[in-house]
Formats: structure tokens, sequence, C-alpha cells
């Protein structure tokens, strides 16, 4: 196997009295893939894929706040520099390729391609998209992002497309503004 220039460029420290994983300022878990989606697929059939998504978007957005706000401190990175690492950060991590093909933190508007999922290699083509997991995790990064850069918005993510699908080769995710909630009425 050829390993890409994507290769982790992170240093793991392993705590020899506590085994514990650190990347950067974080404590990591590291797993085999199957593990984790044999896990995540048992969940989803006992909940549904809907139901399961929305519980992942929640703890996606909560959990992607909190690591780039840590990141961005740690190594110093403001703005459209946070999102890319952040998506630098995931690729390494084995989830599949990230690229952000649009990216407009002002305007609450992103959207990401997923290249080599782990999900699809998983699954295969299952007609449906899987990769529902991440949604949540571009709209934390974004809304932090414009949080710390002072723009007063909040976002949603979907997925559009997933190599799971026929006739699709890659996942594409869009992020976009909420709308504003009317309180005139």
């Amino acid at each position: 196997m050829t390993m890409a220039t994507h290769a982790p460029e992170m240093p793991i420290e392993v705590d020899s009295e506590t085994g514990i994983w650190t990347t950067d300022a974080l404590p990591m878990l590291y797993v085999p893939r199957h593990f984790f989606i044999n896990n995540h697929q048992a969940i989803e059939s006992e909940l549904g894929p809907e139901r399961y998504a929305d519980i992942l978007y929640k703890a996606g957005y909560k959990s992607a706040w909190h690591w780039c706000e840590k990141e961005a401190a740690l190594h110093g990175l403001k703005g459209p520099e946070v999102f890319d690492h952040y998506m630098k950060r995931l690729s390494q991590r084995g989830w599949g390729l990230f690229s952000v093909e649009h990216l407009d933190i002002q305007r609450g508007q992103a959207r990401v391609r997923l290249d080599h999922s782990a999900f699809v290699y998983h699954y295969g083509k299952v007609g449906r998209k899987i990769e529902y997991m991440f949604t949540g995790w571009f709209a934390g990064a974004m809304d932090q992002i414009a949080s710390d850069l002072g723009y007063d918005i909040r976002t949603q993510a979907k997925q559009t497309q997933s190599a799971a699908e026929e006739g699709a080769d890659y996942g594409l995710f869009e992020v976009e503004p909420v709308p504003a909630f009317d309180t005139s009425s």
C-alpha cells in the first residue's frame, strides 16, 4: 500500500502511565474502522437512520465547535485556515478525503466533497446517503469559526450526494445559513 502525501503529520503521544493517546491538545481513541462502523450500523438498525442522524448531528456539531476552538487556539489559526485544518485532520484520520469546494464564512456557506469514504468502503453501494454523521461536524465548524470572527450567523448542513448511491462517485455536503427566526408574529 502506498501512503499519499496526506498521511498524518500530527504528533501522537501516548502517556506511559495512563495509556491515553493525545494529538495536539486533545485526547484521542484509536479503533479499527470495522469496529466503529459495525457499531454505527447496529445503532442505526435499532434507531433508524433518520433518528440516528438527528442524534449524531447534535453531538457532531458540539464536538466540531470544541475541536475548532481548541485547534485554532493551539495553532494560532483564524477563519478559513481553521476550516481547512479541520478538513485536513479529518482526512488524516481515515474517514475519507475531504476537500473544500466552496467556503464563504461570512455568508455561512460551504460545499465539501468526500472521496474514499470509510462508510462507502464498508457499506458499498446501498442506494442512499450514508455519511450523515459528518453533517453536524461541518455546521459546528462553520458556526464556531463565524462566531470567532464576530459574524452573527448560524448554519445547517446536509448531505446532498453519497458514493453509496448509484451513479455517484463521491459524497457532497452543503452548508448554508439557517433562515432567520421571525419574531414579528
